[in-house]
């Protein structure tokens, strides 16, 4: 179990808040990105977590145990935390080998562990494989090439790979040569038997000091496991290695150096070394950043197998929205130190819960246009948009807008600023941006009431075709063959649409468009929070 908690977690510099009361969950096995523009605390949250970064104020827990409460003064050392951070430069060391690379951290690992009789744990493997010789020969005579010549290195790496065993393994049954005898099926028996005697062996020797083996040669005294503070053995190292190697498939390059290895090579090299020691809660900052738009690709999908293959708790720092969308079971989008949402990719986008939050998500970006108007009897909203348009916006669900703003009312005058030093850092209304074919520096202040509100419209909402109600001109057409990007002039206002199939359009074609779906977003202009989803009739 690798569940993260943290509550009312503050980290502040001086009177600049870093981060501000932050209260967020992180169940175990989850993939959580840490999004948010740069300088938002994401990368701070990320490290308080860790330990590299001791917070202000608040508590952190991992697996239920504090590793921070600045109450009862707990600060748990981030090398005891258990935790494993990849970072965006790979930090791999140049003069090692990748397999060096990745089993330095485990040569340092002195802790106390389950004492293991890896002689009769090795013998025992052995004694499995040898059950089916003929395997073992075929495998090897695939790695002899065309003179005869046996292929030792690759020989060894195919035995690894296939029984997932030790390198030492690999040559103990490569040291048999079953595939140069008469008699493969018989000098296996014979192998046989002496690994059973020597099984045998270990489990008299541990009887006389009173203690047995376990069903995986686990060491026990009247039943428990005996531990003792060691380190890990040769074979113990070569084990992780291999397993950590083959999760991210780099198996083949175990005596290559860092320099002769691509961008992606070296990413992986360095995930695998995080793995090693088999880290709680694997963090990740910015880590695909240094890589090509391609590459970047490619290992966000193996991101996503590693994330299920480990069954490890991810959390991931970006200020990439696409990357958060694509790798996340649930997003925390954080500006200015404050936690805006936290919620599962497709409801943030769809959901948002304020102005700020849907201007961020979503590429192209939504289209976002004021409107001015009051709800009717029967639920509808009357409206103006697009300076003289009249339109009429219908919520999904059934909502009281006068209701809703009472309650938001109630609670900003029962709010209390809860800093204990000034925050120099305020938190600021979000000015959502509206795209004008003429934009102007200076936008006049005007005095918002209940009746101003904020349509937020995603470009797949944008519907150009010949019976539109709206008449509009394209400003500019991007193909990129499954799709194209548009934007449309409507009188001194520009929309961006997304036009999916091989379309094309001229700038300064004359279309027609309109909003479809139900999934227009209702905001308020006064402090920016999502009051409905609903579906938006010109005219």
């Amino acid at each position: 179990m690798s569940r993260i908690e943290l509550t009312n977690v503050t980290k502040r510099w001086g009177q600049f808040y870093a981060v501000d009361n932050l209260n967020l969950t992180i169940e175990d096995n989850a993939f959580v990105t840490l999004l948010g523009p740069s300088g938002c605390g994401k990368t701070t949250t990320l490290r308080m977590i860790a330990g590299l970064e001791t917070p202000t104020s608040g508590r952190i827990t991992i697996d239920g145990v504090p590793v921070f409460d600045s109450a009862l003064g707990i600060n748990v050392s981030a090398n005891k935390r258990r935790v494993g951070f990849l970072f965006q430069n790979y930090a791999l060391w140049p003069n090692m080998t990748v397999y060096q690379n990745i089993s330095f951290g485990l040569t340092n690992v002195k802790e106390e562990m389950d004492e293991i009789d890896f002689e009769a744990r090795t013998a025992s493997r052995l004694l499995e494989i040898l059950q089916k010789p003929q395997e073992v020969v075929r495998a090897v005579r695939e790695c002899y090439d065309k003179r005869g010549k046996l292929n030792t290195a690759k020989a060894l790496l195919r035995l690894i790979d296939l029984y997932e065993i030790s390198q030492y393994s690999a040559k103990a049954l490569l040291a048999l040569k079953l595939e140069a005898s008469p008699d493969a099926q018989g000098a296996a028996a014979r192998e046989r038997d002496k690994l059973g005697q020597k099984i045998e062996a270990q489990r008299e020797k541990n009887r006389k000091n009173g203690c047995t083996l376990s069903e995986d040669f686990t060491v026990l005294r009247e039943g428990k496991p005996v531990r003792s503070v060691r380190k890990m053995t040769a074979e113990e190292i070569d084990l992780i290695v291999r397993r950590v190697s083959r999760i991210v498939k780099i198996g083949m390059f175990m005596d290559r150096y860092p320099s002769e290895l691509s961008g992606g090579q070296q990413q992986r090299v360095a995930i695998a070394r995080t793995l090693a020691p088999n880290p709680k809660v694997l963090f990740m900052d910015e880590p695909l950043s240094n890589l090509d738009a391609k590459l970047r690709l490619e290992m966000r999908s193996e991101l996503q197998r590693l994330h299920l293959e480990t069954g490890s708790t991810f959390v991931y720092v970006t200020h990439d929205q696409m990357e958060a969308m694509t790798l996340a079971t649930r997003i925390c989008l954080i500006d200015n130190g404050v936690l805006q949402q936290y919620d599962e990719p497709l409801t943030v986008y769809n959901r948002p819960n304020n102005l700020f939050v849907a201007d961020f998500v979503g590429n192209p970006a939504i289209n976002f246009i004021d409107a001015r108007g009051t709800q009717r009897q029967d639920g509808a909203l009357e409206l103006t948009v697009l300076e003289g348009v009249k339109a009429e916006y219908t919520p999904a669900e059934p909502v009281s807008v006068r209701a809703w703003f009472a309650r938001e009312d109630e609670a900003a005058a029962a709010h209390t600023d809860v800093h204990t030093v000034e925050k120099v850092n305020k938190d600021v209304r979000f000015k959502h941006h509206i795209a004008k074919v003429e934009e102007s520096e200076f936008e006049e202040e005007t005095a918002l009431t209940h009746e101003d509100f904020v349509l937020g419209v995603r470009p797949e909402n944008l519907h150009i075709y010949d019976g539109g109600a709206l008449e509009g001109e394209i400003f500019s057409a991007m193909p990129t063959g499954m799709e194209t990007t548009v934007k449309v002039r409507v009188g001194g206002f520009l929309l961006t649409g997304v036009v999916f199939g091989g379309v094309t359009y001229k700038l300064g074609q004359k279309v027609r468009l309109d909003f479809s779906g139900e999934g227009i977003l209702l905001f308020s202009r006064e402090n920016g929070k999502l009051i409905a989803r609903g579906a938006l009739r010109i005219g």
